[in-house]
């Protein structure tokens, strides 16, 4: 037994189920530019299944993060992965005018998401009226934690006014912020506070239930903290939040983004394992599905004797 199983050992698991995956969905975006493509996996069985919407890092796209999206999908979730306007498949030139509000795109993609449930549901053979639209939750990895976040009540401050725009979701009930950045400001570099003025997040407001998951060695070019920076998203935020921080995780957290992919550099199966199991028992804890496997999970990796991380709560 490995260290991710050691320190999951405790957590009642169900059977991986077969998934059904399709790609891609297109839903029209008037005043987008380009039609928003979708990637939708579900379980083939099972009703009344929670939803999570999923937000890729910079440049990846709806083919990205399969680790993650498929043994949710098995697991009872129906994952649904929005391919953002920075996406490398799209080919969005600097100039384009987009690009200076691309973070705001992103926001409007996962509300377009959420608008357009019935048409996603219809695109999955077998999926309909098999949606819990009750239980929702938003994930997003690097870039992608932003995004999510924002669902979650996270502002872009303006750098002049300081003053931002409330963009949350009522439909959003919990989220999962992976490797995400903190705040900025003067915890920016000069470059980041140059090229990147949406990178001014004020978590002052960013009330509803989350996850933050941070890698310990995860060091961004684009801040002159360390690593703690990634974990400015729990201790700034108000409300039920925890925090998982990996021992050894760099920014890919292992293996996140995909099978084999190459902006992996600390690739730990183990590590990706945990990521997976914590997620899917934080989740079914905050959208009220059940409430044993969360405290489970959090006594199995206290208790670990050889712990991959650890979790705090507030």
């Amino acid at each position: 037994m490995d260290e991710s199983e050691t320190a999951t050992s405790q957590v009642a698991i169900n059977t991986p189920d077969p998934i059904i995956s399709v790609k891609p969905v297109v839903l029209s975006a008037p005043g987008r530019g380009e039609d928003l493509r979708v990637k939708v996996s579900a379980p083939t069985v099972g009703r009344a299944l929670p939803i999570i919407v999923f937000s890729h890092g910079f440049g990846s796209s709806f083919d990205g993060y399969g680790p993650l999206a498929d043994f949710w999908a098995a697991h009872g979730f129906v994952v649904i992965q929005p391919t953002h306007l920075d996406s490398r498949t799209v080919g969005l030139p600097l100039e384009d005018p987009r690009t200076p509000r691309i973070w705001r795109w992103r926001v409007e993609d996962v509300k377009h998401v959420l608008d357009q449930l019935d048409l996603l549901e219809a695109a999955v053979p077998g999926l309909g009226g098999r949606l819990d639209r009750s239980r929702i939750a938003a994930v997003g990895h690097s870039f992608g934690g932003q995004t999510a976040g924002s669902l979650l009540g996270l502002r872009v401050l303006d750098p002049q006014s300081r003053k931002g725009e409330d963009l949350s979701d009522s439909r959003i009930k919990a989220g999962v912020l992976l490797a995400t950045a903190g705040q900025g400001g003067a915890d920016l570099t000069p470059f980041a506070a140059e090229h990147f003025p949406f990178m001014n997040p004020s978590f002052a407001d960013m009330a509803t239930p989350a996850l933050v998951v941070a890698g310990d060695q995860d060091h961004s070019p684009l801040t002159v903290r360390g690593p703690d920076w990634m974990a400015d998203p729990y201790f700034l935020s108000p409300g039920e939040k925890s925090l998982l921080t990996l021992f050894g995780a760099e920014h890919s957290l292992g293996g996140i983004p995909g099978y084999e992919v190459k902006e992996t550099t600390d690739e730990n199966p183990g590590r990706v394992a945990l990521i997976q199991r914590l997620t899917w028992a934080y989740l079914r804890h905050a959208l009220g599905i059940e409430n044993s496997s969360w405290p489970a999970a959090q006594k199995a990796l206290a208790e670990s004797t050889n712990p991959l991380g650890r979790i705090e709560s507030k």
